[in-house]
């Protein structure tokens, strides 16, 4: 199906909006973390135990929903999912204890997780093979306003209102979303009973998957990068909130100059791909994550941190996972050709699994101090260039030493 006979950017937008629905539900509360855990009378740190839930609910959903949008079409499963989130968001407006909110956040992400996945397979659905990289792309550009701008509006309906409006906010932005695809958005794929539902076979794709060395080598090093970047989001409320007692608003536009990190890093890696391979600049990248990374820790364990400091390292930090992740994915998904949508569902499920453990830890841990989010930070850079090093050099290298 094309999009000839119909708006292409209006179905650009539509995919947009649905691409942001996860992103912005975990932007937007970032700033409420103190304000919630006063309200529920628990420690700041553990809030974040509720994005670990968060994470966990997308990344089952990367594998789950898949086989429901091939046999089902792509819009049934997009309204089960949009009516999820809304009624999971109400029922975090609604809760009294932390622990009903890790549960319902856990069933928002499931929800949610249909808007992103569903809006990725609409874009073979409705465009041409050579027109989907620049719709991906401006999909991205898109998604990059989440980070730039959900914890800005978060900090302020926190200031104003309180956190639990944040909920209302997220219900009623996903319930005009899901009122323009019921009306608006074509069925891009029409349903197929013949698609398999089989989570057995589903299970064996996967472990075909992962039996190609590459892909589990490079999806392990990208993982090990990323999952800073999760630790980096379930830390941030406490190390700027908290223990530099930034406000709200503040807080939202630290958020966004570090996000813009992440961005320009990715960026900086299209510019850097017309003149090196994707394998070069991932082992420099990797390198330099590490290398700050530990720069970061030690500067924390003799106390010489303040804030300007510590956004020096976070931006550094991040601009090197920008340039990670995105050649680590390409190079893992590069085996696949008939099975690339199954290899792709698989990699996200591994990163966000990676990034849900380092988030937690955050939480578990219940410091009230950055360390331990600066220690995650360095620790998985280390483990990501040991993986590197051991796992993605080549076999006929590994050869030509034991010779």
């Amino acid at each position: 199906m094309t999009t000839q006979s119909r708006n292409p950017t209006f179905i650009i937008l539509i995919l947009g909006a649905l691409s942001t629905v996860s992103p912005f539900s975990i932007d937007m509360y970032l700033p409420s973390f103190p304000q919630i855990a006063q309200s529920l009378g628990c420690p700041t740190a553990r809030v974040s135990l509720s994005l670990s839930s968060y994470f966990i609910g997308m990344g089952l959903g990367q594998i789950l929903y898949g086989p429901f949008l091939d046999h089902f079409g792509r819009k049934r499963p997009l309204y089960f999912g949009l009516g999820l989130y809304i009624l999971s968001s109400v029922g975090c407006l609604a809760a009294g204890s932390l622990e009903i909110l890790i549960a319902l956040r856990f069933l928002q992400a499931l929800g949610g997780c249909a808007a992103g996945v569903a809006s990725m397979a609409m874009v073979r659905d409705f465009f041409h093979v050579k027109e989907s990289a620049k719709v991906f792309s401006l999909l991205m550009l898109i998604l990059s306003v989440s980070p730039l701008l959900a914890p800005t509006v978060g900090g302020f309906v926190t200031l104003h209102l309180g956190w639990r409006w944040i909920f209302v906010l997220l219900a009623a932005i996903s319930l005009a979303i899901l009122a323009v695809v019921i009306f608006f958005l074509p069925e891009g794929h029409k349903p197929d009973p013949k698609a398999t539902l089989s989570f057995k076979k589903s299970l064996k794709n996967f472990a075909m998957i992962l039996k190609e060395p590459k892909f589990h080598a490079y999806a392990i090093v990208g993982s090990l990068s990323i999952s800073g970047l999760f630790a980096y989001i379930a830390g941030s409320p406490i190390i700027f909130l908290e223990i530099y007692n930034v406000g709200p608003k503040f807080y939202g536009a630290i958020f966004a100059l570090l996000a813009a990190g992440f961005i320009g890093g990715s960026q900086v890696n299209i510019w850097l791909l017309k003149r090196y391979s994707s394998e070069e600049i991932l082992r420099k990248a990797i390198w330099g994550q590490c290398l700050v990374g530990m720069l970061f820790l030690l500067f924390a364990l003799a106390g010489w941190l303040n804030l300007a400091g510590t956004l020096v390292f976070l931006f550094a930090v991040l601009s090197c996972a920008g340039m990670v992740n995105p050649n680590a994915g390409a190079l893992a998904l590069r085996p696949f050709g008939r099975h690339a949508g199954s290899a792709s569902a698989l990699l996200g499920f591994i990163q966000i699994s990676f990034g849900s453990l380092t988030s937690g830890a955050v939480g578990f841990f219940n410091f009230k101090s950055a360390l331990p989010t600066i220690t995650i930070l360095a620790l998985t850079a280390l483990a990501g260039l040991l993986a590197c090093g051991e796992l993605v050099e080549p076999v006929s290298a590994l050869v030509k030493k034991t010779r």
